[in-house]
């Protein structure tokens, strides 16, 4: 790593360092989900399967540049690292060398794109602006075509919100806590109002260029890859039954196109407001991720996932194996005659293979050995689906206990199991 940077300012170095581990908290970025059109005379491109460390098909990973225009904050939030109160070091880029160092690490093939948040310096709009100049100077002076997303600074102008659209692949706005009694119990100098109004911009901005687009073919595009936001799990009393419902509100926005789950981490350990955890939920914010994914692809409603008696969702097996659990009265299902919405709610079944699964068996009938090739996961699914020479030991005949003992007890007490269950049905 110094190899690299041996021949770079050692100011420029000191402020990377220092920046680059203030973004490392912020999760809400991934692909691009955009392309650009490059005639050959612009800088950098979009394309691939995505940003920020993400692998493509083929192996190969591409990188982003995840950096704060500044560490300082007028703000003293409970749950931040850069909260004005914390005794830490401190540094700012101007905007020229932020640019010159996004261009640098493009030219050397260290990134791909750059993800850009910041503290609250002066005001909203004294940092957003300066964020908006980072990403205008990179597509207008250097010509950059390559993948940008900018943080949104909460209680910014409608005008600013609008020009960062124009220059910026994605936008987002964190909300930080998924209720505005746990936001105003940790951050009183935020509210609900200023995180919404930018978002409700956004929104906005995304719709008037759709319509546009319809009337004028070259149309500026405004963050043609929509916008995304963060909550904090763990860190409030709110239940995922909540968090689920608020993520789902979002989504029913036209440009909100991810929701991030960023488990809490215990960093100002001196303040009393927030709990005193030991290691982030990461097993609850991966069943999140889990459930949003439900929520977003196989039409699963919030009230199925989560409700009244299940508030909470189940840490041991996966949300979509949770709900076929709790209703046997499903299954088992067909593979040769259910239809697709049915094959999508099966454990071990994914949309490719549902999909699949669908087309095959207008030629034939399908037999295990099909599911298997398909991608099926077996394990799970022979519970909960039934075809010619399958065993028929299904959730009725084997108990919902059983099942969860079994996929998720150690392998070799597994087979145990399953052999002695087997001995005793018989």
């Amino acid at each position: 790593m110094q190899e690299k940077f041996r021949n770079m300012n050692p100011v420029i170095i000191d402020k990377l360092k220092t920046l680059a581990e203030a973004a490392k908290f912020d999760v809400s970025c991934a692909s691009s989900g955009t392309t650009r059109d490059n005639p050959g005379k612009n800088l950098g491109s979009t394309s691939g399967w995505g940003i920020c460390h993400s692998f493509t098909e083929d192996g190969r990973c591409v990188s982003l540049l995840k950096i704060m225009l500044t560490n300082y904050c007028i703000y003293d939030c409970a749950y931040c690292m850069n909260r004005r109160s914390n005794d830490i070091p401190r540094n700012t880029f101007s905007v020229s060398e932020l640019v010159e160092l996004t261009i640098e690490f493009y030219r050397r093939n260290y990134i791909e794109g750059l993800f850009l948040s910041s503290g609250i310096v002066r005001n909203a709009d004294y940092t957003m602006e300066r964020m908006v100049r980072v990403a205008k100077d990179l597509r207008l002076v250097h010509r950059y075509n390559g993948y940008i997303h900018l943080k949104s600074i909460p209680g910014a102008s409608r005008e600013l919100i609008t020009e960062a659209g124009l220059y910026a692949d994605r936008l987002s706005c964190n909300i930080e806590m998924p209720s505005e009694e746990s936001l105003r119990l940790v951050a009183p100098e935020k509210n609900y109002q200023n995180v919404y109004r930018p978002m409700h911009y956004i929104q906005q901005g995304f719709l008037q260029s759709a319509e546009e687009k319809k009337k004028y073919r070259h149309a500026p595009r405004f963050a043609p890859a929509g916008q995304s936001t963060q909550m904090i799990i763990g860190g409030s009393p709110d239940d995922d039954r909540k968090i689920l419902t608020l993520a789902d509100s979002l989504y029913q926005r036209p440009a909100m196109k991810r929701v991030y789950y960023s488990g809490y981490i215990h960093i100002n350990k001196y303040d009393t407001r927030l709990p005193a955890l030991t290691a982030p939920p990461m097993v609850r914010e991966n069943r999140l991720y889990q459930a949003d994914w439900l929520m977003r692809f196989y039409q699963f409603k919030v009230d199925e996932i989560v409700d009244e008696t299940h508030p909470q969702l189940d840490l041991d097996i996966d949300p979509k194996l949770a709900w076929a659990l709790r209703h046997p009265e499903f299954f088992p299902v067909n593979i040769n005659t259910a239809d697709y919405e049915m094959l999508l709610r099966v454990p071990g079944l994914g949309v490719k293979s549902a999909q699949l699964i669908v087309a095959s068996r207008r030629h034939g009938r399908l037999t295990s050995e099909h599911l298997k090739k398909m991608g099926v996961v077996m394990k799970r699914a022979r519970y909960f689906i039934t075809c010619n020479e399958l065993i028929a030991y299904t959730v009725h005949e084997t108990g919902a206990e059983y099942i969860r003992k079994a996929l998720t007890a150690p392998q070799k007490k597994k087979k145990q199991d399953d052999k002695q269950f087997i001995i005793q049905f018989e």
